[in-house]
């Protein structure tokens, strides 16, 4: 990771002085509601990332991440060694109520405000 943020400071100026990731396991039957990554009274997430660790997964296990960036939406399967990568402050999205354990590392690239 380390040297990702270092080629997206060399390149695009992003000024991203540190991250955050966790393991996300989602059982079967949740999800999570609609939502923007960056919080309104901290705007430290710049970049959201998701790496996702489901083997053999099919469109009836649902899980889905559903990104709300245009009028249609977009649905993006969660499948084993597919990543994610996005604006925190600009994309609206959710994930759609999985049928089976949806597993993913779940993160921020961020910088420092003070």
């Amino acid at each position: 990771m380390d040297k990702f943020v270092l080629y997206l400071n060399q390149t695009c100026y992003t000024g991203i002085t540190g991250y955050e990731f966790h393991y996300t396991l989602y059982e079967p039957g949740t999800y999570y509601a609609k939502h923007i990554d960056q919080f309104q009274n901290n705007g430290s997430r710049q970049y959201s990332m998701i790496m996702y660790l489901n083997a053999d997964w099919k469109t009836e296990d649902g899980g889905e991440l559903c990104i709300y960036q245009n009028e249609t939406p977009q649905n993006i399967s969660p499948d084993s060694g597919k990543s994610v990568f996005f604006r925190s402050s600009d994309l609206l999205h959710e994930v759609l109520v999985t049928h089976k354990q949806r597993m993913s590392i779940t993160g921020w690239l961020k910088i420092n405000l003070s």
